[in-house]
């Protein structure tokens, strides 16, 4: 599913990745886990094509994605890849529903068609009776499920989360974490989880310590 070779960054002198190989199988949960400043985030970004690397190559689906210009980027990412961040970033003005919406719209959907798909997922993350509320009014644990439904709108062959339950209390964070297993087998997704939580560690199919900008 995902193929990385030989992937460096760096920010000015500080040398953030060392010459990164990494391979992910479809369906498969992996784990980056290491210390902050590791360089776990640089490389979920990277991966997920909100960063580009000094150098390396990229393979996502068959697809090498250094090859593709700015906009063919951009329309590989909102039909491939799914995000979930450690801050839900849902827009405060929007129902869930039409946050959940938002990624499909930009795709080329209808409104209705999106809302229908986005009414379905909620109903599948159980908060169904959500749907109507702005992100005000839901608990971190509704809105972090909101955001999930959000990145798996368009079916995405890899969700990348980033410290995805860092912001939740340990039940809304078990729920999340279970939550993810669930839809892996479900809709088969990829997932690519950074996290200092140990059950999330102990829930994936395989972790990567990743020490000084290698993986170890």
């Amino acid at each position: 599913m995902i193929s990385g070779k030989k992937i460096t960054k760096s920010y000015g002198k500080l040398k953030v990745l060392k010459g990164i190989d990494i391979e992910i199988e479809k369906e498969e949960i992996v784990t980056l886990i290491g210390a902050s400043g590791a360089g776990k985030t640089t490389l979920l970004h990277i991966l997920g094509t909100l960063d580009k690397p000094d150098s390396g190559k990229i393979i996502i689906d068959n697809q090498d994605i250094s090859k593709l210009s700015d906009n063919e980027l951009a329309h590989f990412r909102n039909q491939n890849i799914g995000f979930v961040f450690q801050f839900h970033h849902l827009l405060p003005e929007f129902t869930a529903a039409e946050n959940v919406c938002l990624p499909a719209l930009i795709g080329g959907k209808s409104k209705k068609e999106a809302i229908k798909e986005a009414i379905q997922l909620l109903d599948i993350l159980q908060i169904k009776d959500r749907s109507e509320h702005k992100p005000a009014t839901l608990s971190g644990g509704e809105q972090q499920r909101v955001a999930v439904a959000r990145a798996l709108i368009n079916h995405p062959t890899v969700v990348f989360a980033d410290e995805p339950s860092g912001n939740l209390d340990s039940e809304n964070a078990l729920i999340l974490h279970q939550l993810f297993i669930s839809l892996r087998d479900a809709l088969h997704q990829t997932f690519v989880i950074t996290t200092h939580n140990p059950d999330l560690v102990n829930l994936a199919d395989r972790v990567l310590k990743i020490k000084d900008g290698i993986i170890i």
